[in-house]
């Protein structure tokens, strides 16, 4: 079952994500605007594909499109990368602030290794959603934020 697009924020700058085919998609275009100092953020991801296609990483075959609301309401096609390719991503991009969510990265990456050691974590995670760890009653829309690293919070839109 396909969950709605949800944003998350790092350093102030949101990342839209959705879930799909089983695994969290993350718009390539807002990582890339959030983690450099780029003015033109689509420029910067279609010079960085090439990149990344020199250096052996094939995008063409790991980027998905698919639809996110855009600022304007209305849902668009977007380059949206896995979390694993996402990854990938920001190690080629030489920025500072790259580093906050690497560390976030890494972070959610450790609570599913936790959770695959012990089902038992992943039960407790899967609490009804009154309970959830993210301190919402999720009623739809529901959108996650992610702020300052690690503080979590909730809020609808």
């Amino acid at each position: 079952m396909e969950e709605p697009p949800k944003l998350v924020v790092s350093q102030d700058k949101k990342i839209r994500r959705t879930y799909h085919d089983g695994q969290w998609y993350f718009s390539v275009i807002d990582v890339v605007e959030a983690l450099t100092d780029s003015t033109i953020p689509r420029r910067y991801w279609s010079d960085l594909k090439v990149k990344l296609a020199q250096d052996g990483f094939e995008p063409y075959d790991k980027i998905v499109q698919l639809k996110l609301p855009a600022d304007d309401g209305k849902t668009r096609e977007t380059d949206c990368a896995n979390t694993k390719n996402v990854f990938r991503i920001i190690q080629s991009i030489p920025s500072p602030k790259a580093e906050p969510f690497k560390q976030w990265l890494a972070q959610v990456g450790y609570e599913r290794v936790e959770e695959i050691q012990d089902p038992e974590l992943a039960q407790q995670r899967k609490e009804p959603p009154a309970q959830s760890r993210m301190g919402t009653d999720c009623t739809y829309p529901s959108h996650q934020y992610l702020g300052p690293l690690g503080q979590d919070r909730s809020q609808k839109i």
